[in-house]
């Protein structure tokens, strides 16, 4: 969609004047309001129904690279203690001491030292114990019985690869688990997840952070109060200006590890003797040096991942080679010229993203955003209750990387675009009726590379209004296309014909002031993206069910006395139907084919899978690989 900054303004208002109604969110935005809450502060627990814990949990990180350290970043501490941490890499291991200073949006991953008030990294090291290895943290950890040092939780922030393995082995060990999305790389190892979590009695949450988040529980309570009329279809995007020399997925790495390569921002090392050069230059203001030193001090952390090439000693740690920690060494042949891709270990280790093997590719790492994001809100129009799709239609393309197979291999398994239409069944949706089979919600998402226009949001469109959600922190409120014109929620009809209407002003009049400023005031400069909210809520989870029983509720201490129940809200089956989702979209993409979505596949303690079905069909061993079997762990 594209808007003036006028109509932009004339949306936002709609949208504060729409939540701030007195029919809809006053009385919580009044509450907010008056007692100043804020993320991290208590805004949360409002919204999400949990409380203060009195105790923090204590907690390992494995994996403390981009994700990993955007999830210490997003630590409250009167929730999480984090006793120790497990990266393979210096640099990471770097970060999640010190945070990430190479951007105005990675600092977001502000570091454990920061985050914990400690005055420097050899104090943090007195307090958190350092691991290469998820594997030698879970070994060791078990030797720690000190109740005041032991880890109760793990954290993961590993390659996709990899969450299935560590999620279980955490679980099986006694501890409870919260794992970045995807929840893991196949729907057998999501299913194993899944049965763990019951098995071993544990929380076992997926960090979808948008149900978490204010905005979009705002915008839950906007549907479901009837407001936006029925919705019957949802856009959703994720675009990038990621191409060959200028691609986030493929960050810089040592030149030991490859010394004819082109990746983000040219060579480490030349990178590094700028800043020096900047540095020993002079004239900079007392914060830009402060600034620049730091920036030096983590590009030479960067560069000390040339260490994973064959092992050895860095800041008094011993790192073993990338092939030691199980990542391989491959001449990739993609293509059908006779130019392989020679990637060594140490590449796929950093690089992770980009290979089949390790990764599931842009609708693992960016499209389950947004599917989740819809999923969130067809829910909403089913009384909560989570929908499955019933079918996916989807491409993907290779149109960028490489620019030509006469300059260079293709660097990558994954894909440059992904373009894909999903159905869902309307709450009038009745598959035995001729009419009724036809009512459904169409949701159509794409995720490309070369182009950012646009960026990354959700456009749904209801039979009454019309709401746009941009990069998790602005929505938008319209009239149906009415984009010029602000809007007033109003009541028509009485008793069980009671409904809201979406009204409009005459032009140049005022929309509902009073409810946009409460509004506006609630939620002003603090649109939390939901990652705080979700590990309070995991511990709050912790703490007050460690036995993760599923039925299990508190009554929280509140005016209207409201029972929750004490599980995360992106519990393993949750998370599994988000997972399923983006996988079988790849294998709809992969085949060129619309698939069917099959109710076996949602099912945890069904063993049908989709991969099993379409990719492994004449295949008996890979067919056993796709079927979820816990006992290999």
């Amino acid at each position: 969609m594209y808007l003036t900054n006028e109509q932009k303004n004339i949306g936002k208002e709609n949208f504060f004047a729409t939540i701030g109604s007195e029919f809809l969110q006053r009385k919580l935005l009044k509450e907010i309001n008056s007692k100043e809450l804020k993320s991290g502060k208590g805004l949360g627990a409002k919204f999400f129904g949990y409380s203060t814990i009195q105790k923090p949990v204590r907690v390992a990180i494995l994996g403390t690279g981009d994700e990993g350290g955007i999830l210490i970043g997003a630590i409250n501490p009167a929730y999480v203690k984090v006793v120790a941490i497990a990266d393979v890499r210096p640099f990471n291991q770097y970060r999640a001491f010190h945070g990430d200073e190479s951007s105005a949006n990675a600092r977001a991953r502000t570091g454990l030292i920061k985050k914990y008030g400690w005055k420097d990294e050899t104090e943090a090291r007195s307090n958190v114990r350092v691991y290469g290895d998820y594997k030698e943290l879970l070994e060791q950890e078990k030797n720690i019985t000190d109740s005041e040092s032991s880890i109760e939780a793990v954290i993961i922030g590993l390659p996709l690869f990899l969450h299935a393995p560590a999620a279980i082995a955490a679980m099986k060990q006694g501890y409870h688990v919260l794992t970045e999305k995807l929840m893991a790389h196949t729907v057998a190892n999501c299913k194993e997840i899944a049965r763990a979590a019951t098995l071993y009695k544990k929380h076992c949450a997926t960090g979808h952070q948008r149900h978490y988040n204010i905005l979009y529980d705002l915008i839950v309570k906007i549907l479901q109060s009837g407001a936006a009329g029925n919705i019957h279809y949802i856009a959703a995007q994720w675009h990038r200006n990621n191409k060959p020399g200028a691609d986030s997925w493929k960050q810089p790495i040592p030149i030991e590890i490859k010394p004819n390569d082109g990746s983000l921002t040219g060579k480490l090392e030349d990178l590094l003797q700028r800043q020096e050069a900047k540095l020993k230059k002079g004239g900079l203001k007392p914060n830009e040096k402060s600034l620049l030193e730091k920036q030096i001090a983590q590009t030479k952390a960067q560069i000390a991942d040339k260490i994973l090439v064959a092992g050895g000693e860095y800041n008094g740690f011993k790192f073993k080679s990338a092939e030691q920690y199980g990542y391989k060494n491959e001449q990739l042949k993609i293509d059908d010229s006779n130019n392989p891709y020679d990637r060594p270990a140490a590449e796929e280790l950093i690089r992770w993203r980009l290979f089949d093997r390790t990764s599931a590719g842009l609708m693992a790492e960016l499209g389950s955003h947004q599917l989740d994001a819809a999923s969130i809100f067809i829910a909403a129009m089913h009384g909560g209750k989570k929908q499955h799709p019933l079918s996916v239609s989807a491409t993907a393309t290779r149109t960028i990387f490489p620019q030509s197979l006469n300059d260079s291999p293709i660097d990558r398994d994954v894909d440059d675009h992904v373009h894909c239409v999903y159905d869902y069944a309307a709450p009038n949706y009745n598959q035995n009726d001729e009419l009724g089979k036809q009512r459904k919600i169409t949701v159509a998402y794409s995720s490309i590379n070369g182009n950012g226009f646009g960026g990354y949001g959700e456009t749904i469109l209801g039979t009454k209004a019309t709401i746009v959600i941009e990069s998790e922190k602005e929505a938008m409120f319209y009239d149906r296309a009415e984009v010029n014109h602000k809007t007033k929620i109003t009541v028509e009809g009485a008793g069980d014909k009671k409904q809201l209407k979406v009204t409009r002003p005459a032009d140049g009049q005022e929309g509902d002031p009073l409810s946009t400023a409460i509004a506006l005031q609630a939620t002003f400069g603090d649109i939390s993206r939901g990652y705080c909210e979700e590990i309070e809520h995991w511990a709050f989870c912790i703490r007050n069910n460690p036995d993760a029983d599923p039925k299990k509720e508190i009554e929280l201490d509140e005016p209207e006395k409201r029972k929750v129940k004490l599980i995360p809200k992106c519990h393993p089956e949750v998370a599994m139907g988000d997972a399923i989702i983006a996988l079988t979209t790849n294998i709809a993409a992969k085949l060129g084919k619309t698939i069917e979505f099959e109710e076996a596949w949602f099912n945890p303690n069904n063993n049908e899978t989709p991969e099993a079905k379409y990719l492994a069909e004449n295949n008996p061993e890979l067919k056993n690989f796709y079927t979820p079997d816990i006992n290999k762990y």
